[in-house]
């Protein structure tokens, strides 16, 4: 189950039920949730944050600030302990340099990820399609 760089298969998600889905079905495996592209721009961090925290889920979340750096900041004072800005976006060493002393990470793109808002997680299909892509045992199995 894990992506690129030993690092957790992502997806994308947005809102807190997709959370619950992901979370349910990885089963305590490795995951990283990541948000929406840009959504610390229209979501807002405390929104992407809320999300995640209505399944205790925080330390799993990856905001995506775009080019914006001051949705950056506020993200990583929020605690998120990973965020996405675009490498061209002003102020991005000194930002990285901040995430680093608070143990977070910034990076330059978002991993790779299945979006959630493409994936019918109501439908077995859909469950077996999200299962694949953790690379659970199994996944042709489920229900």
């Amino acid at each position: 189950m894990q992506g690129c760089q030993g690092q957790p298969r992502a997806v994308i998600v947005h809102g807190a039920e997709e959370v619950g889905a992901a979370l349910a079905l990885a089963g305590g495996r490795p995951l990283a949730l990541l948000s929406a592209p840009g959504a610390a721009g229209y979501i807002g961090v405390a929104g992407f944050r809320a999300i995640l925290e209505a399944h205790d889920a925080l330390g799993l979340g990856i905001l995506d600030a775009a080019d914006a750096p001051g949705h950056a900041l506020a993200a990583l004072k929020a605690g998120f302990a990973a965020v996405v800005l675009s490498p061209e976006a002003p102020a991005f060493g000194g930002l990285r340099r901040i995430a680093a002393g608070l143990g977070a990470r910034l990076l330059e793109a978002p991993p790779p990820a299945l979006d959630l808002a493409r994936v019918d997680l109501g439908k077995p299909q859909g469950r077996r399609h999200l299962a694949r892509w953790l690379g659970l045992p199994g996944a042709e199995e489920l229900p």
